[in-house]
């Protein structure tokens, strides 16, 4: 469960970020004659507003949220890490192999992130190392036990073709780890941090065949509750709610200018 000050420390993250969004925000022009006179200009407003707010609600509210939610339950917590600068050649051939693997495979085959870890793992230091550029960790973890988790964190519902360049991306922040901490115990996941579907399951099929559902995947009540203990999603529901209601005055003021 959630300590009084982490609920605190989420709020102003929420507060902060809403606040700052409405001194910053500047709706690019866009003259939409038969838009503005069917719904009217305030609405048209508050359309774009959400809409620009959506495009970086990951950077300016989830990974925040995400912080202060694990800052009780994990040694470390950190957002937007660069994983790692080399890759050895040995470890990209594996990487290359998995992933041409699971392509191919039949529905049967089901991607196991144990023994892909195990299979970089043996040839993370063989061969040349090679300097690359990778995607930087949205959210890096440190466990009380060592394990150190990279968070790959999607806010837009990823699309069934991208989870190839997906699982790329994972294996390499394995692959970069290992390279400089061999024995490291390392785990790299994709985040989602609400159901589109609800109430129904989340479409997991669209990435089964090539993300391991158990090891490489959290979504909604997994990913909050695995930061913030059991019980986390549906306390921070609350306090979206809740500050929502507490900000709805100037949220208003805000908007009244368009009307």
């Amino acid at each position: 469960m959630l300590s009084q000050e982490q609920i605190i420390n989420v709020e102003n993250v929420l507060r902060n970020a809403l606040r700052c969004k409405f001194q910053n925000y500047n709706p690019e022009p866009a003259y939409m004659p038969f838009h503005t006179r069917l719904l009217g200009k305030d609405r048209l407003a508050l359309y774009s507003f959400i809409h620009s707010l959506n495009t970086n609600f990951g950077t300016s509210i989830f990974e925040p949220v995400a912080l202060a939610l694990s800052s009780s339950n994990f040694v470390s917590a950190e957002s937007q890490q660069i994983v790692g600068k080399q890759i050895s050649t040995e470890a990209h051939k594996v990487i290359q192999n998995i992933i041409d693997g699971l392509a191919v495979a039949k529905d049967s085959v089901v991607p196991c992130k144990h023994d892909e870890i195990n299979a970089i793992r043996a040839v993370c230091t063989r061969g040349e190392m090679k300097t690359v550029r990778l995607t930087k960790a949205d959210i890096k973890l440190v466990s009380h036990d060592g394990t150190i988790y990279f968070i790959d964190l999607k806010t837009a519902k990823p699309n069934a073709g991208e989870f190839k360049g997906f699982k790329r991306t994972l294996l390499e922040w394995v692959a970069a780890t290992l390279a400089i901490y061999p024995t490291a115990n390392v785990q790299t996941l994709v985040a989602i941090p609400y159901n589109q579907y609800e109430p129904q399951p989340y479409n997991r099929w669209t990435m089964r065949g090539m993300l391991d559902i158990n090891s490489e995947l959290k979504v909604a009540d997994e990913f909050w509750d695995f930061l913030g203990g059991n019980g986390t999603y549906q306390v921070l529901l609350d306090i979206f709610e809740r500050v929502g209601i507490e900000l709805r005055d100037e949220i208003n003021d805000y908007f009244r200018k368009y009307s």
